[in-house]
C-alpha cells in the first residue's frame, strides 16, 4: 500500500530544522541502517522472484519502501565497489583507494566520517570498506582506520557450542545482530546513528553441500543460462542461497530490535550488495550477473512505501542521497561524482521517477593477482534500462585470469593447462585465479572438452571482443552479443558516446591520461601470483 502523505509532524520537523545546529537538530535527523552482503547478483532475493532463496527481511524493506529495479554496484568487485559507496566518486577517480587490495590514501574521505562529524553516532560490523591496506600510525600516508567507521565485530559464535546457529560451517562466527545491538548501547540518548552492517556472506568459500542439508531441493534451483543445469552447479547454487538468507535473517534481526525500541519508524534502511554472486562470468565481470545488485530503502516516517521504481542507480549515488537525508555538508571531501536520489526517495510515483536517470556506470581494473605482472582486466559498462555496453579495454588479456601459472618456489615451471593435473581433477589456484575456487568453476573446466558443453567454458573463461552490447531485458544471462550488428548501430553508437563523455568528465586515466596503464602500477597488498609472460607482449 503506497504511503501518500509524509506525517504533519514529520513534515514540520523535516522543515524547522533546515537552519539549526547539529545539536538542535539531532533527535529529529534520521538513522541510517545500511546493510550490504558480500557478492549477491540482483535475481536473488524473494522479492524479485527467486525460487531458491527466501528473503524475508529484504522482502519486508522492499515492500514497506522502494525496490530499485536499476541499481549498478560500483564495481563487479568488492573493494573497488565500496569505494564508490563511501566517496561518491567512481574507482578510476580514486586512485589506489578505488582498487582491491591497495592502499586507501588519507584524502578520500568517507561521507561516514563527515556524519561522525555532524554529530552521529557512527560504526560497522563485519566487513567494511575493504579489503584495502589501511595505516599503522597518523605519520603514514593511508588512512588509519576503516572507511566505514568504528569496529563493533567482538561479539562471535563458538564453532561446535550450543549457542552455534550458523547455517553452514563455513559462515562468518561474527554475530552481526548483537553486534549491531553493541552498537545501539553505547550511543548517547537522543543521538542519531550511521551504522554499516557488513556480511562477509554470500562470498565464498562454502560448506558442500549445506543447502542440500538444510531441506533445500536441487529442482527449485533457477539455473542461469550461462551455466549448464547439472546437480553440481544447483546444489553449488542452493549453498549460495544458504549464505544469503543468514545475511538476511541477521538483518531482520536488526529490523525487529529497531521496533522494539521504538527506532524503527525513523530510521532509513538501505539494503543491497557490494557485487554479484561469487561464481563464473558472474563476480569480477562487467555483465548483468555481475554489476546489477539487489536494492531497497524504507523510511516509514518519510517516504511513500509500495513503489519499485526503474531508474538507474550507481554506487556513486549513495554518499550524496545519504549526506543530504542527514543535513551533512560535502566540505571535507573530495569532488562527488553522483547525484542524490532524495527526490525519488520522496517521490509517490513508479517506474521512471527522474528523466534525467538514463543511464547507471560500473566498470573494474585489478581483482585478484591473476596475469603477467599482476595486470588487470580493464572494463568499463554502461547501462540503460533495456541495454548494456560493455568495453573491454584490453581484450587480448584474459578476462578469468590466465589459463597457466608458475609454481610457487620457481621461477619458469608452470602448472597444468587450465589447472588440470593428470587425473583430470581441476585445481582453481593453478589457472582463471580471478574467478573464486568453487564447484561451478571446477565443473566447467574438468569438462571443457565434452561438446556440448564446451560453450559454458568459453563463456565463463575465453577471450572477449573489445565491446559487448547485450539486450538485458530479453537477455539477462547477456550471452548474445549485439555489438557491431547493423540493426543495432544507433543503440551502440549512443551508449558509447554517453560512456566516452562521462569517462572524460570523469577524468578516467584509461580515457584521457597522461598514463593510462597506471592502475597496474599500484602496490597490491595480498597475495601474489606469478603468471609467464603473455605472447601478445612479444616483441
Amino acid at each position: 500500500m503506497i504511503r501518500h502523505w509524509l506525517p504533519l509532524f514529520a513534515l514540520v520537523l523535516l522543515f524547522s530544522c533546515q537552519s539549526e545546529s547539529p545539536e538542535e537538530t539531532t533527535a529529529v535527523r534520521p538513522n541510517i541502517l545500511f546493510a550490504i552482503s558480500d557478492d549477491q547478483s540482483f535475481a536473488h532475493t524473494s522479492f524479485a522472484g527467486c525460487t531458491f532463496v527466501q528473503t524475508p527481511a529484504f522482502d519486508r524493506v522492499a515492500k514497506n519502501g522502494i525496490f530499485f529495479r536499476n541499481c549498478l554496484a560500483g564495481s563487479p568487485g568488492c573493494a573497488p565497489s565500496r569505494s564508490s559507496i563511501v566517496t561518491g566518486r567512481y574507482h578510476w577517480q580514486n586512485e589506489q583507494a578505488g582498487q582491491h587490495a591497495a592502499g586507501w590514501l588519507k584524502k578520500y574521505v568517507p561521507f561516514v566520517d563527515l556524519l561522525q562529524a555532524n554529530g552521529y553516532h557512527t560504526g560497522f560490523t563485519g566487513k567494511g570498506v575493504g579489503p584495502f591496506e589501511y595505516g599503522k600510525s597518523e605519520e603514514d600516508d593511508l588512512r588509519v582506520g576503516n572507511a566505514a567507521g568504528t569496529a563493533f565485530s567482538t561479539i562471535r559464535y563458538e564453532p561446535g557450542t550450543d549457542g552455534d546457529e550458523r547455517f553452514a560451517e563455513k559462515i562468518n562466527t561474527i554475530n552481526y545482530a548483537a553486534n549491531f545491538k553493541d552498537f545501539l548501547s553505547q550511543r548517547e540518548a537522543d543521538k542519531p546513528f550511521f551504522f554499516w552492517y557488513g556480511a562477509t556472506e554470500p562470498h565464498r568459500d562454502y560448506e558442500d553441500g549445506a543447502g542440500l542439508r538444510r531441506g533445500k531441493k536441487l529442482a527449485d534451483v533457477q539455473v542461469p543460462e550461462f551455466f549448464p543445469d547439472s546437480e553440481v552447479v544447483r546444489s553449488d547454487l542452493l549453498d549460495y542461497a544458504v549464505e544469503i538468507e543468514w545475511f538476511d535473517l541477521h538483518l531482520e534481526r536488526m529490523l525487529e530490535h529497531l521496533d522494539s525500541i521504538g527506532e524503527l519508524e525513523n530510521t532509513i534502511v538501505i539494503v543491497t550488495a557490494d557485487n554479484g554472486m561469487p561464481f563464473p562470468r558472474a563476480k569480477a565481470n562487467g555483465y548483468e550477473y555481475g554489476v546489477h545488485v539487489p536494492m531497497a530503502v524504507s523510511y516509514p516516517a518519510g517516504f511513500p512505501a509500495g513503489r519499485a521504481v526503474d531508474d538507474r542507480i550507481s554506487f556513486v549515488d549513495l554518499a550524496p542521497t545519504i549526506l543530504e537525508l542527514t543535513q551533512t555538508s560535502p566540505e571535507g571531501m573530495l569532488p562527488i561524482s553522483g547525484k542524490s536520489f532524495v527526490n525519488i526517495l520522496r517521490s509517490e510515483r513508479t517506474g521512471q521517477v527522474d528523466e534525467s536517470r538514463r543511464y547507471a556506470l560500473s566498470g573494474r581494473e585489478r581483482h585478484s593477482s591473476s596475469r603477467y605482472q599482476n595486470l588487470g582486466y580493464p572494463q568499463r559498462v554502461i547501462r540503460d534500462g533495456e541495454h548494456l555496453l560493455i568495453w573491454n579495454q584490453r581484450p587480448q588479456r584474459w578476462p578469468a585470469g590466465a589459463p597457466q601459472r608458475i609454481k610457487e618456489d620457481t621461477e619458469s615451471e608452470l602448472w597444468p593447462l587450465y589447472g588440470l593435473d593428470e587425473e583430470g581433477k581441476h585445481h582453481s589456484e593453478w589457472a582463471f585465479t580471478d574467478v573464486d575456487a568453487c564447484p561451478t568453476k571446477s565443473f566447467l573446466v574438468e569438462h571443457h572438452e565434452v561438446d556440448s558443453l564446451r560453450k559454458y567454458f568459453d563463456w565463463a573463461y575465453g577471450k572477449r571482443p573489445e565491446f559487448e552490447l547485450f539486450n538485458i531485458q530479453s537477455d539477462p544471462s547477456c550471452l548474445q552479443n549485439l555489438a557491431g550488428q547493423a540493426s543495432m548501430e544507433g543503440v551502440e553508437q549512443r551508449l558509447k558516446a554517453a560512456l566516452q563523455q562521462q569517462l572524460e568528465n570523469t577524468s578516467d586515466p584509461r580515457v584521457v591520461g597522461p598514463d593510462p596503464e597506471l592502475f597496474d602500477s599500484y602496490p597490491r597488498y595480498s597475495r601474489m601470483r606469478d603468471f609467464p609472460r603473455p605472447d601478445w607482449m612479444e616483441e
